[in-house]
């Protein structure tokens, strides 16, 4: 007969120290009841929003045009949906309907007032009005 302790050894295990008053020692608190993504978009303000490829192709047939200043105002309306826990957002600038990918600070895609007409919205959960 072959002897399994030596083919299979048993894993070494530290002695563990009985305590002292008998009660299991408090769990350490590793932080707050915040989720990180929370954190970080609250720590994170005002990062640029970028313009995907399939928005820029948009934006450039449809004739639209981003000023500084419209992309400033995109940031701030960003922020403002990132804080309120949005995470894919129709903003409508002006003559422009974006949607927004909040998580990635993305727009996804554009379209002029003309193209807005009879069209549907979909998978989003808050809008921005400018």
């Amino acid at each position: 007969m072959i002897d399994n302790s030596i083919l299979f050894p048993q894993p070494i295990q530290a002695p563990v120290k009985p305590n002292q008053n008998g009660t299991k020692p408090a769990a350490k608190s590793t932080g707050s009841s915040t989720p990180f993504a929370q954190v970080l978009d609250q720590k994170l303000p005002g990062q640029p929003v970028k313009l995907s490829q399939h928005a820029q192709e948009r934006l450039k047939s449809r004739g639209i045009t981003l000023s500084d200043a419209d992309m400033k105002q995109l940031e701030g309306a960003v922020d403002s949906v990132a804080q309120k826990g949005g995470r894919e957002s129709l903003i409508l600038m002006g003559d422009a309907a974006l949607v927004v990918s909040v998580k990635n600070r993305t727009v996804v895609t554009a379209m002029d007032r003309q193209g807005m007409k009879g069209n549907v919205f979909t998978n989003i959960d808050s809008a921005v009005f400018f």
